[in-house]
């Protein structure tokens, strides 16, 4: 079986339709990166200028060092707070290109699957066996290539889990530390 001209160039429309939608999730996640940095960059630079005012308006020694065990807290949480929102930027994108591919592999195995069936069906006469196993190793991939996307979810999942819960315990743990009420 031979596809048509009409079949091939539905099919590169349909890839390049993908690229370029790809292209646009991937634009967007970089939009959101630069839009965090550009954020954290302008508090960055407010907070220093506040810092130097403050710096600038003490008067001993006792004074600057509280002033410099007070930075501490609020610059951890912001540090977390920062890393969770590049966790979530990264993960948003990644999910959706995740989600983007599978559909195209799913169609492209569909389609696979039918032209396998075609060419079953005009086979020649005694070739059932060889289609048969043809058939059997392409449902025994498919299977495999399910169990691997199975196993990248809750590796990715478990991740994703662990990434939260130390930047919970990171954060807790600043807290504690700079709390001028837990004994140390």
């Amino acid at each position: 079986m031979s596809l048509t001209p009409d079949q091939i160039l539905s099919v590169h429309k349909a890839n390049f339709e993908t690229l370029f939608g790809l292209t646009s999730k991937a634009f967007e996640g970089v939009e959101k990166l630069v839009e965090l940095n550009v954020t954290a960059s302008r508090a960055a630079l407010t907070e220093a200028a506040q810092h130097t005012q403050a710096v600038l308006s003490v008067k001993d020694a006792q004074e600057l060092l509280n002033l410099q065990a007070s930075l501490f807290q609020p610059l951890a949480e912001k540090t977390a707070s920062y890393s969770r929102h590049l966790y979530d930027i990264a993960s948003g994108t990644s999910t959706e290109i995740g989600k983007t591919l599978e559909n195209q592999t799913a169609e492209a195995r569909k389609n696979f699957n039918a032209l396998l069936d075609n060419a079953a069906k005009n086979a020649p006469a005694g070739t059932e066996s060889a289609v048969a196993i043809l058939k059997s190793a392409v449902s025994t991939a498919n299977g495999a290539f399910e169990s691997v996307q199975k196993a990248v979810k809750q590796a990715s999942d478990l991740a994703e889990t662990n990434f939260n819960a130390a930047a919970n315990t990171a954060t807790e743990a600043v807290k504690a530390g700079t709390n001028p009420g837990v004994k140390r």
